[in-house]
């Protein structure tokens, strides 16, 4: 496994692009926590820093299909980079002016997240060229998902030190210029600089024209939902088992779950489609969250919590394979954005159901939401299966009004990666 991940990140230009984009995603992973801290500090309660963090991920969640649809049009560094500085202002506005007057940091906070460069879109539009091989593709996506593990679990860390060595404002403008950094590393790259979108067709929806991709975002919508409300539930499990530590006991359980299995499935190939094998991903995902309703004691519901994250990787370096598939023409940032926005907000409706849950059922209740909420996406893939077949032009799997064929240009069976991505 070690030696294969090894041979990827060897490949010209791998572990600079992989690296950079988890730099340039720190703001956005460290923000809630950072925008709460600061907010605080300024004398602000714990509601107002709620809502500009709210306020920032409705920007981040509209900005991030738009600049990539803009990505895929002007390439990427005449988009992320400036996409990136204009988030960096917004939030060293915010850091300055604090919360007087408080429209100035609404302002800001709508700002930062609206520019939000599409860092982990446009990193997926380059593996395939990058790499080349479609093994080492598939590994690299699962190298990605498991990143994101490792990025929203080290950044809180690295904004609670900043913190402790200098101050709440401080955080906020180090994290972001090493966010710049990182952007920038990206797209000085020669594979971002090369990287030219397909030629693509004008049309006002853009990648969300495609029927599959409306189902990839429909399914991961719900998967959102259900890691969104663990959040909330486990914090209420801690609340009746001692308190504490024991959220982040299962927090982090999940993640390296998440973690072992998404390196665990980039270790080796995988014959046959890739849609196929994603609803058996995620049907795996779905289960995994049922035993969670036994609330047992703390060693157990730790162990569960870790089963519980164990497909949530390889379900999605799964989906990334798929999205790349159902794409339109031209559209391959644009939809990986999508995906980030669906997911994000699913994360939020997640957040915001499990509490009333609780309050009316208890916490068993609250973790009956992710057991639903991955039960319902695992239908929504079963029920719309036919929009996710390799079909040819003009049959039910195309897009709306679009052939099918674009969305697999060089006729693969698998994986159907684009042949347009590098110029």
């Amino acid at each position: 496994m070690a030696a294969g991940y090894r041979d990827l990140l060897r490949s010209k230009h791998a572990a600079r692009l992989l690296i950079g984009t988890l730099v340039g995603r720190l703001p956005n992973a460290t923000a809630a926590l950072a925008v709460v801290l600061f907010t605080r500090a300024e004398g602000g309660s714990y509601a107002l820093a709620g809502v500009l963090s709210a306020v920032y991920g409705v920007g981040n969640a509209v900005g991030q299909p738009l600049l990539g649809r803009a990505v895929d049009r002007y390439g990427q560094p005449r988009v992320m980079l400036p996409a990136a500085v204009a988030s960096a202002v917004a939030m060293a506005v915010f850091a300055v002016v604090g919360l007087d007057p408080l429209p100035v940091a609404y302002a800001a906070m709508l700002a930062a997240g609206l520019f939000t460069p599409p860092l982990e879109g446009g990193l997926r539009a380059l593996w395939p060229g990058v790499l080349g091989r479609e093994e080492w593709v598939h590994a690299a996506y699962a190298l990605d998902a498991v990143a994101q593990e490792v990025i929203f679990s080290v950044g809180p860390l690295l904004v609670t030190a900043l913190v402790a060595l200098w101050s709440e404002a401080a955080a906020l403008l180090v994290i972001n210029v090493i966010g710049v950094a990182g952007a920038l590393s990206v797209v000085v790259s020669p594979p971002s600089r090369r990287w030219r979108s397909a030629p693509r067709e004008a049309h006002w929806l853009g990648a969300l024209r495609s029927r599959g991709l409306l189902v990839l975002l429909g399914t991961f919508f719900f998967v959102g939902i259900a890691l969104g409300s663990i959040g909330v539930a486990a914090v209420g499990y801690a609340d009746e088992h001692g308190g504490g530590m024991v959220s982040s006991y299962l927090l982090s359980a999940l993640g390296v779950g998440a973690l072992v299995g998404g390196l665990a499935y980039g270790a080796r190939p995988w014959a046959g489609p890739p849609e196929r094998r994603l609803r058996v991903l995620v049907a795996a995902l779905a289960l995994g969250y049922l035993p969670l309703v036994l609330v047992p004691g703390v060693v157990a519901m730790t162990a569960l919590a870790g089963l519980s994250g164990l497909f949530l990787a390889p379900a999605l370096a799964c989906v990334f394979v798929v999205v790349d598939r159902h794409a339109p023409r031209g559209t391959v940032t644009e939809a990986f954005s999508w995906l980030v926005t669906t997911f994000v907000v699913g994360n939020a409706a997640g957040t915001a159901a499990a509490g009333p849950v609780m309050e009316h059922g208890g916490v068993a209740a609250g973790f009956v939401v992710p057991g639903a909420a991955g039960a319902v996406a695992l239908a929504v893939l079963l029920a719309t299966a036919r929009f996710l077949i390799g079909t040819p032009t003009g049959t039910p799997g195309g897009t709306l009004g679009e052939p099918q064929a674009e969305n697999d240009r060089n006729r693969a069976v698998e994986p159907g990666f684009r042949a347009g991505h590098q110029a």
